[in-house]
């Protein structure tokens, strides 16, 4: 049996490399099947160029070696040596005229192998032959020394690489030193000659290369969660060493692992190695998504792979490497940005769950204060409605394993952890911040010394900081932009503004330790660490009452609009200006709070009644409360104070007719709508954008008409 299986291993090895050979170019083939030495044997029948003293057949018989230049095979330098025979067919001269040379020569031969089993050449030599006629005189023996030139093509046929068949067309001339030249002159001859070739053949399995030593291999703990990175990004890496006293040329290392990649992922290439030289070649995996359904850790055996050239035969050595995978939830925590990869907007299931918790608040007046917020608010009364809550990991805590690169933590996908409804930290992190990036939104995360939570981007510059919160310290400044950190732990048990005072009241802790505090923009980490592929599926669950978290937004929304509007309020009862109380009006309009705007805005134009921004923004307010007739009244009024004080073409003026124009669409005259819009675009390009009605031919219709409000810049 062990013989049976040599065999064909033999057979497939000799197909492998046949198959290799094949697709070689001929300068490669000459120094693939290159020989030490060859050892011939000839036979060539050969015909005089000129008249002779009589007619001859001459027959040659010589033997030759051959020793090829080992860097270029296809020169071969030999050496020739045999019997040329003349023997007389005149019956006039009988065999007076008979004679043998004996000669030697030396030269150099040019096979090229353009095929497996062909070659094609040519040689030229250069000798002296010793001619001996025996019957010329009848003294005795006549001898001659005679000088040698011969050159001649070859066609040669290579069955195997030991043996070859030469058919050898040839021309030679025979200069004699001694007057005896009656055999003078060119010679033509066509003959064949065997070869043997020493040497192993490289196709057989006795033949295989082992140049390449794997002095250390290192792979450790692989984590599915990290397929992305993997790619560009090296794992561990390889020690190799040429064992041969002469280089070996390009060497390809690849890494390579059955059932969890679709190909050989390549490492690196490496031109030329030179004797006894070392190198480190970095490894990286392009794992497919079967990474992505292991459960806990799964034991492996990978390849090194190692392609390469010596002295032109391709060779390759695969090395055995063993290492642990581990599930698409395991991590370790040497870069706090590897959470990104567990960070999944992508999923189907979350982008459902959004959809439904949009849904519920649906019919709540739309709030224009600051989207990603609201969002934010809608998303922690969801999942508090859902009963998700805070669960420290009972085997790793996230205090005990960050920063420990040897720990392995088990981190659950926002699917998970809205099946179990429970989580860490870094759970609850994932899955707010999933779910925040499946709707565009743009959240981060925060690491401080044992513990991480999420993090907003609201995307308010940083000077306008009072629309979102009036204390400062609430807010990050990031690149210009606020971000607002949640305590996402208080999910279920606090509200949101509770959340929010407590994830920036642990953020400024570490105020004067900078070191020890990082916020992370998800969408960088994740061009590090790309999201884990999902096999994508319904999670079935029962979302909650569509009520109770609108209701749990209500209150959270009203929370800080108090905190917000308080803020507005506080200054204004200081400075009692018309300014002062139309920034009030605006807060509380941001939070469809109408009725203590439309009081603010009054108060304003009892303080100043010239101050026409308080006058649009009443019309406002009735316009967003449908009283359509009464906010044109107030725009109209602030429209004769525009025009009275010469300030027709100022923006302000601008803004009015726009909302003219929306007021007049709103209220059903198209003719009105259009006139406004004509005089705001007299004074300027609109600061709106365009949007068709096919439906509606009017021109106010073309443009999407917001209600605009005026503050104290305008």
């Amino acid at each position: 049996m062990n013989r049976l299986l040599r065999t064909r291993a033999s057979v497939l090895l000799l197909l492998i490399t046949t198959s290799a050979a094949a697709q070689m170019t001929g300068g490669e083939l000459d120094l693939y099947y290159r020989y030490p030495v060859g050892f011939g044997v000839g036979y060539r029948a050969l015909t005089p160029l000129r008249a002779l003293v009589t007619d001859f057949t001459i027959v040659e018989v010589a033997s030759e070696v051959r020793v090829p230049v080992p860097s270029a095979p296809a020169f071969q330098p030999l050496v020739r040596g045999g019997v040329i025979g003349f023997d007389s067919l005149s019956t006039e001269f009988s065999d007076k005229w008979d004679h043998r040379h004996l000669f030697a020569a030396a030269g150099i031969a040019y096979a090229h192998r353009f095929a497996r089993t062909f070659e094609i050449g040519a040689d030229i030599l250069a000798g002296a032959t010793y001619a001996t006629f025996p019957s010329l005189v009848d003294t005795g023996p006549v001898g001659a020394a005679n000088l040698y030139v011969g050159a001649g093509g070859k066609i040669t046929l290579v069955p195997s690489y030991s043996i070859a068949v030469e058919v050898q067309p040839h021309l030679s001339w025979i200069r004699s030193l001694s007057p005896l030249r009656v055999t003078d002159g060119p010679l033509f001859g066509l003959g064949f000659s065997l070869h043997y070739r020493f040497g192993d053949d490289p196709d057989s399995a006795r033949a295989l290369i082992r140049s390449i030593r794997f002095d250390q291999v290192t792979v450790p703990p692989l984590f599915a969660a990290m397929q992305s990175y993997y790619v560009r990004n090296p794992f561990g890496s390889v020690l190799l060493t040429n064992t041969e006293r002469h280089p070996i040329t390009d060497l390809e290392i690849a890494f390579f692992q059955q059932g969890f990649m679709d190909s050989a992922t390549i490492a690196g290439a490496i031109e030329r190695l030179d004797p006894g030289q070392t190198v480190e070649v970095p490894l990286y995996a392009s794992f497919n998504q079967n990474v992505f359904t292991t459960e806990g850790v799964t034991p492996l055996v990978a390849e090194v792979i190692v392609t390469y050239r010596n002295r032109a035969r391709p060779a390759e050595q695969r090395q055995p490497v063993a290492y642990d995978l581990h599930d698409r939830s395991a991590v370790t925590w040497d870069d706090d940005r590897k959470i990104g990869a567990l960070i999944t907007p992508a999923d189907s299931a979350l982008r459902n769950y959004a959809s439904f918790i949009r849904q519920a608040v649906r019919d709540q007046p739309r709030a224009t204060y600051n989207e990603s917020m609201q969002f934010s608010m809608q998303l922690y009364s969801a999942l508090a409605e859902l009963g998700v809550l805070y669960q420290a990991d009972p085997t790793a805590p996230f205090a005990d394993v960050q920063g420990k690169t040897l720990v392995v933590d088990s981190v659950n996908l926002a699917r998970e952890t809205l099946t179990r409804i429970s989580g860490d930290c870094d759970d609850l992190t994932v899955l707010f911040c999933s779910v925040l990036e499946s709707v565009g939104l743009e959240s981060g995360f925060i690491t401080v010394p044992g513990h991480i939570y999420p993090a907003i981007n609201t995307g308010v510059p940083t000077r306008q900081f009072r629309d979102t919160h009036p204390d400062r310290a609430m807010t990050i400044d990031v690149d210009g932009e606020l971000w607002v950190p949640l305590e996402i732990t208080l999910v279920g048990r606090a509200s949101f503004l509770d959340a929010w005072t407590r994830g920036a009241a642990l953020w400024n802790s570490y105020a004067d330790r900078p070191d020890l505090r990082r916020l992370y923009r998800t969408r960088a980490a994740q061009e590090v660490y790309r999201p884990v592929g999902l096999r994508e599926t319904d999670l079935g669950l029962q979302y909650g009452s569509p009520s109770a978290i609108a209701a749990g937004y209500s209150g959270d929304l009203a929370r800080v609009a108090a905190v917000v509007t308080g803020s507005y309020a506080a200054e204004a009862q200081q400075s009692a200006t018309a300014r002062a109380y139309n920034r009030l009006g605006l807060s509380h309009a941001r939070f469809t709070q109408f009725d203590q705007a439309e009081t603010a805005f009054a108060r304003a134009l009892r303080v100043d009644p010239s101050f026409t921004q308080a006058t649009i923004n009443l019309g406002n307010i009735a316009f967003l409360t449908r009283d359509y007739q009464t906010a044109i009244r107030h725009y109209s009024n602030a429209q004769s104070r525009l025009t009275a004080d010469g300030n027709d073409d100022s923006s302000l003026a601008q803004l009015l007719m726009i909302n003219l124009a929306r007021v007049h669409q709103a209220a059903g005259d198209s003719t009105s709508a259009d006139y406004h819009l004509a005089q705001a675009e007299r004074i300027g390009p609109l600061p709106i954008a365009h949007m068709g009605d096919p439906a509606d031919p009017s021109r106010a219709s073309e443009i999407d008409l917001s209600i605009l409000f005026a503050d104290d810049t305008d």
